[in-house]
């Protein structure tokens, strides 16, 4: 049967009706793949938008809230927009594409840019995501027209078509993003990768099923066109190591070296010489401090030589993937066994294998008492059957919903489960003066949860002042807070010292505050509020 077209003016000397597609079948198949091709590579252009800001700014909901937002608002103009481009549908196409390509490709490189040396991220983001959200917007009314002029059929029919295989597109690109593309290219070579994509699809459409309907020099054009943004992005492609090293070392006043970006977070290792004169290696994830070699052993030593000064045969450590907390705990002979529950392989591999990490860490992971799981903490726990007698909570601050969950009331309840009557838990709180708030929400957030709960600050000179929450089962007598009768010679903490600590001045006292829930996260939204405020 032969095909019916519709009336175009893409043609060589614009007869009545541009010559028919031959091979309809063939023709067909291609422009739906097409098809798929956009909607995946648009998908993955989104996602990477709302990762690389819930990377850089956090807040992740708000991050993906307005990534949404913005681009669906834009795609409905751009598709206003293509309804004058329908008579020139083919080379509409084929132009957006490009443009689409050469814009979704760079946007990553663009905003950690406009992040590293201009201070501006937010403004960007909407730039870009509306101009990415108005050439997706154009893609449909001109792909349905194409499809139209390959075989007329009943618009119903030919919207199920078109929107069934865009529908599956999006599948492919929402799974592919995270399981395949960030963990094989990483985000910035990624999104270069999709941008190529596009650029593909579009060349599909013209050199495959319609160059019979543009004039010759149009074809040319087009096809120069494409393979100029292709020159682009492959370009980009290659220098993309150097170019991210070097807007990423913008953002840090020391030399990087290590950097990775993982499923989870940004990995970022710095080193340099102190005022002191002595070397200072300094862990960052998503542009947080996570510590300093010249003081962290302030932090841990408060982290958990208090939460062992009880039975400790047998501890869980949740987080704490730098193997900093855990070195602490081997210390006591009488450990017989540590559970490491950390999420990011790639955060154990780096403790493992990266000398001077490893150095630090005296190479806890590698001690025979030593099981580490990569796992989510909320899940594991819901599984977990093992009893524990001391449990150190090392997450990062609440800035996420990922996050927040892990300071939540539920989460509390869930630990409860693997605890024994007599356990100690030690749970990182932030800083008190810093962030007052998250602070006295988090010991809230325990205490709903049934335990009692003993609170106390440190001053650790990188992170400035810092609190922590030791925790009993039960909502009776605060436990109380002190050292094991035998405990190893520490470089910081002392009965004299913890005393001390457990005095808050009269502005860092408890404040009145929200619990946090999986429903109601409070946690972050006073996290959030008091670090931009700050």
């Amino acid at each position: 049967m032969s095909a019916t077209t519709v009336q175009g003016s893409d043609t060589a000397a614009a007869p009545s009706r541009p010559p028919a597609v031959r091979h309809t079948r063939g023709a067909r198949f291609l422009l739906l793949f097409a098809v798929f091709l956009c909607a995946a590579c648009g998908l993955v252009y989104e996602l990477a938008l709302t990762a690389l800001g819930s990377y850089l700014i956090g807040n992740s909901v708000l991050q993906t809230s307005v990534v949404i937002s913005v681009m669906v608002c834009a795609m409905g103009v751009g598709s206003l927009a293509a309804k004058p481009l329908r008579r020139r549908a083919v080379g509409a196409f084929a132009l957006v594409e490009g443009v689409l390509a050469l814009v979704g490709g760079l946007s990553v490189l663009v905003l950690y840019s406009a992040f590293a040396w201009l201070q501006l991220y937010t403004p960007a983001m909407i730039v870009i995501a509306v101009a990415v959200g108005v050439l997706i917007g154009a893609e449909i009314p001109l792909l349905m027209t194409m499809l139209q002029r390959i075989r007329r059929q009943e618009a119903g029919s030919a919207v199920a078509d078109m929107f069934a295989v865009d529908y599956i597109g999006a599948l492919v690109g929402g799974l592919g993003f995270p399981l395949w593309l960030l963990p094989t290219f990483g985000q910035l070579k990624g999104t270069l990768v999709v941008g190529a994509v596009n650029a593909v699809a579009g060349v599909i459409v013209v050199v495959f099923i319609f160059r019979r309907q543009l004039r010759r020099w149009v074809r040319n054009a087009l096809l120069a066109g494409v393979t100029a943004v292709l020159a682009v992005l492959g370009t980009t492609y290659a220098l993309a190591d150097d170019l991210e090293m070097t807007a990423r070392q913008q953002m840090y006043r020391d030399p990087i070296v290590h950097a990775e970006t993982t499923p989870y977070q940004e990995i970022v290792v710095t080193r340099s010489t102190a005022f002191t004169g002595e070397p200072d290696m300094r862990l960052f994830l998503n542009g947080d401090l996570q510590f300093s070699s010249v003081d962290e052993y302030r932090y841990h030593e408060s982290l958990v030589h208090p939460a062992l000064a009880g039975s400790r045969a047998n501890v869980l450590i949740m987080g704490g993937g730098d193997g900093l907390a855990l070195r602490e705990v081997l210390r006591y002979d009488d450990v017989q066994h540590v559970t490491l529950v950390e999420l990011d392989p790639a955060m154990t591999r780096l403790a493992r294998d990266f000398p001077s990490l490893r150095d630090l860490n005296d190479r806890a992971l590698d001690d025979p008492r030593v099981e580490v799981v990569n796992a989510d903490a909320f899940n594991w726990l819901r599984g977990a059957r093992q009893r524990y007698d001391a449990v150190v909570v090392d997450f990062p601050d609440p800035d996420t919903a990922a996050l927040a969950k892990l300071y939540s009331v539920e989460f509390y309840h869930l630990l409860g489960q693997v605890l024994t009557p007599r356990s100690r838990v030690m749970v990182q709180g932030g800083s008190p003066f810093f962030a007052p708030k998250t602070y006295w929400s988090i010991a809230r957030t325990i205490e709903t949860a049934g335990y009692a709960t003993t609170e106390f600050q440190v001053d650790v000179p990188s992170f400035g002042n810092w609190g922590f929450v030791l925790a009993a089962r039960g909502g009776g007598t605060p436990p109380p807070l002190r050292l094991a009768p035998r405990a190893p010679r520490l470089r910081y903490l002392d009965e004299t010292v913890l005393k001390a600590a457990a005095v808050f001045p009269v502005d860092r006292r408890r404040q009145d505050v929200r619990p946090s829930t999986l429903m109601d996260p409070a946690v972050m939204e006073y996290v959030l509020d008091e670090w931009e405020n700050y």
